[in-house]
């Protein structure tokens, strides 16, 4: 285990000049060791027989997008480049996504860019679910009380409907927490929960905005989804199995390496000799919009319970 604070020596042992610097090293540290710590593929990993791979259905990848959009204009704006690469890029131009936005989000969705970035997916053919609609962003729902969450998802239906016309179908909620109460809430505003099979896991890392292991992370997610398979429990929808990979679009490394992500994806499914479909993304707004409903959670009675490290590194707290 990583030292804590309290255990790293700030005497004569601990040089003067480094101690300004040991949060930030020590951070970096933790979360290099607990992202290794998920980077290899499973032990009770089996290869498709030949008679599975034959039968299995193609998967083809439904991506996503959490907590934007971006307001930044430093530099350059992370959900504006992960839009220009999703229509532009060497592996399928004009991928359609769906972007899960924190719509009042005061450093996002809710300034004037964060506004029109919403209507050019909207324009673009993608899709908006609600993440939040409070200012401060993350809130938990499950948290809430019962008129403030009923408050909380009036307020994001109606943000979304005024962008797209019509009131949005799914929701992902903060830190992906969810109970039957909440759950039943989503149901009564006419959201359907959306979770994931694969997670870059680029949410807000504390003092980490990187990632050393993206390729084999992504290989090892996607060998637990192929077990999945063989055991006949992923739906195909219209010939194709529906594989839900998230992102954050207001992480500027993603952004910058949104096209090596997508050629990850295909590799790794080549290596683990996944097949997928012709079109390996999702291009049309009406099969996206088919494969979510089918991939939704159906029951809240018994919320899936997402690992530890995801909860402790991927999601935004602010």
């Amino acid at each position: 285990m990583p030292p804590s604070l309290s255990t790293v020596p700030t005497g004569p042992r601990c040089p003067r000049y480094v101690r300004p610097f040991l949060p930030c090293l020590l951070t970096l540290l933790m979360s290099t060791i607990a992202l290794s710590a998920c980077n290899t593929i499973p032990a009770d990993y089996r290869p498709l027989t030949p008679a599975q791979q034959q039968a299995a259905a193609p998967i083809r990848f439904l991506l996503t997008f959490d907590d934007g959009p971006s307001a930044s204009t430093f530099f350059s704006n992370s959900t504006m480049s992960i839009l220009n690469d999703l229509d532009h890029n060497p592996v399928q131009s004009g991928i359609k996504a769906v972007f899960f936005v924190q719509t009042r989000a005061s450093n996002g969705g809710g300034t004037p860019l964060g506004k029109q970035l919403q209507q050019r997916e909207e324009a673009s053919g993608h899709l908006l679910g609600l993440h939040t609609s409070t200012p401060r962003g993350h809130l938990a729902q499950v948290n809430m009380k019962p008129a403030q969450l009923e408050q909380a998802l009036t307020d994001g239906v109606a943000d979304l409907t005024a962008v797209a016309g019509t009131p949005p179908l799914f929701t992902r909620p903060p830190f992906w927490d969810y109970n039957e109460r909440t759950f039943l809430a989503y149901q009564a505003h006419g959201l359907h929960l959306i979770l994931t099979d694969l997670s870059a896991n680029d949410g807000k890392i504390y003092g980490v905005n990187f990632s050393l292991t993206r390729r084999s992370h992504m290989l090892r997610e996607l060998a637990e989804v192929r077990q999945q398979i063989a055991q006949g429990s992923m739906p195909i929808v219209d010939g194709v199995i529906p594989v839900i990979v998230t992102f954050h679009d207001i992480n500027r490394y993603t952004a910058r390496h949104m096209q090596e992500y997508l050629q990850i994806l295909l590799d790794s499914a080549r290596e683990l000799k996944l097949p997928t479909a012709a079109k390996p993304f999702y291009d049309d707004r009406v099969a996206l919009q088919q494969a979510l409903l089918q991939r939704a959670v159906q029951d809240g009675r018994a919320p899936v319970k997402l690992p530890g490290l995801w909860n402790l590194l991927s999601h935004r707290s602010e």
